[in-house]
């Protein structure tokens, strides 16, 4: 059976590094991004179940990224990360269909917790 499929947003490789090898030993099929277009394309071609996806990244931010997401896939689950008291970013991005939220720095266990509880269980036929 496949694992489920989290795609990791991050434009800092040692975020994605650590996310990657938890998520990877808790079974997850992962994917990385280091900004929006790499996401989107990941999300086009292999259709994540689940986005960890950080605000402030160089380039489209997480906003439009998320509104991008959502665009392809309605029903995708997104939680985001935020670095500082970004709470105009949060609401914003919870108003475009974010699950929860994360401030870093993030609290491992508190974020594996949120993506098993949102993570959609599989119903491949």
């Amino acid at each position: 059976m496949m694992g489920q499929k989290l795609l990791i947003v991050d434009d800092q490789y040692g975020i994605r590094i650590l996310l990657n090898e938890v998520f990877q030993k808790e079974g997850y099929q992962t994917f990385q991004a280091a900004n929006g277009y790499q996401a989107l394309d990941i999300v086009e071609k292999h259709s994540p179940d689940l986005v960890l996806l950080d605000m402030k990244i160089p380039g489209m931010d997480g906003i439009e990224i998320l509104k991008r997401l959502k665009a392809i896939n309605k029903d995708i689950q997104v939680i985001i990360m935020t670095a500082y008291g970004e709470l105009d970013m949060i609401q914003e991005s919870k108003d475009l269909g974010a699950i929860t939220h994360f401030a870093k720095p993030f609290d491992i266990d508190e974020i594996r917790d949120a993506v098993r509880e949102n993570m959609p269980q599989s119903t491949e036929n």
